[in-house]
């Protein structure tokens, strides 16, 4: 298995991490305190004791950031968990509803919908994709698969410590959740991937982040500088103009300054291969 890690760790750094700075970095490019600000709570702002144009500006980038990252980072990760199959099994991404992957291995045929954490979703939601597998096999059988047809949910990180999941009313909703370590364990036969991964995310992450933090900042600098300019009076927020803004009937455009476009696209070049 280790004769594979260099591929991985290439994919890794080109269609895992590079994809997910650039993506930030769209974010960023995209981001303007007119769209933003109108979908966040004013009084959550107040009730946190923001007080400067600075804090509320920083706390509104991190706010856009974090809200998809995890999806984002997931479905990369999803994507390498794909690329592991197909170079080891000749795995494939699936079609079928709500599957992600689809490949043979002894005498199995594996059908697997892939998760980023173990609590990915609520009862209505587990239900589907135990209908979705069932509907998979039945598809299956009827296209003449032979062998015995085992259904995965695969989640990239997180512990299951009871991965058998029957149901006693329809076999052909039984599945395994397998995650984490046991996951990849599952995907590749080596105990070790799950830790493999995290050494070229490391190394490819403190290569890209310098040139990130300076878009970073310099987006920070733009919404603190857009806000100053239409919300402080006196040196003070004007919360009421704010919660006006936000929630008022009549429609209010803001002032802009100079963008921070140029220190984006210079991190993009820097970030590209």
């Amino acid at each position: 298995m280790s004769q594979h890690y260099p591929q991985f760790h290439q994919f890794l750094a080109e269609q895992v991490v590079t994809p997910f700075y650039l993506r930030r970095l769209q974010g960023l490019h995209e981001m303007r305190l007119q769209d933003v600000l109108k979908r966040k709570n004013p009084y959550l702002f107040k009730a946190k004791n923001l007080n400067t144009s600075g804090d509320l500006a920083r706390s509104i980038v991190d706010a856009f950031l974090s809200s998809q990252e995890e999806t984002l980072f997931g479905n990369l990760l999803e994507a390498f968990a794909i690329h592991v199959a197909q170079t080891l099994y000749d795995g494939r991404k699936s079609i079928r509803k709500s599957l992600d992957l689809e490949f043979k291995r002894d005498e199995n045929y594996f059908i697997v919908s892939i998760k980023s954490g173990t609590a990915w979703g609520n009862a209505d939601q587990i239900a589907r994709m135990k209908d979705n597998f069932k509907a998979a096999r039945i598809a299956l059988r009827n296209e003449g698969v032979s062998r015995e047809i085992v259904a995965v949910n695969g989640c990239i990180y997180g512990k299951e410590p009871r991965p058998l999941k029957t149901d006693p009313t329809d076999p052909d909703k039984t599945y395994f959740k397998h995650a984490g370590q046991d996951f990849w364990h599952f995907l590749s036969g080596d105990d070790n991937l799950f830790r493999e991964i995290i050494q070229p995310i490391d190394e490819e992450a403190r290569e890209k982040d310098a040139a990130f933090q300076r878009a970073y900042a310099a987006k920070i600098n733009e919404l603190t500088a857009d806000f100053s300019l239409n919300f402080l009076q006196k040196g003070e927020i004007d919360w009421t103009k704010l919660v006006e803004f936000v929630s008022g009937r009549e429609a209010m455009h803001l002032q802009t300054t100079p963008r921070s476009d140029d220190v984006i696209a210079k991190a993009e070049n820097e970030m590209r291969p």
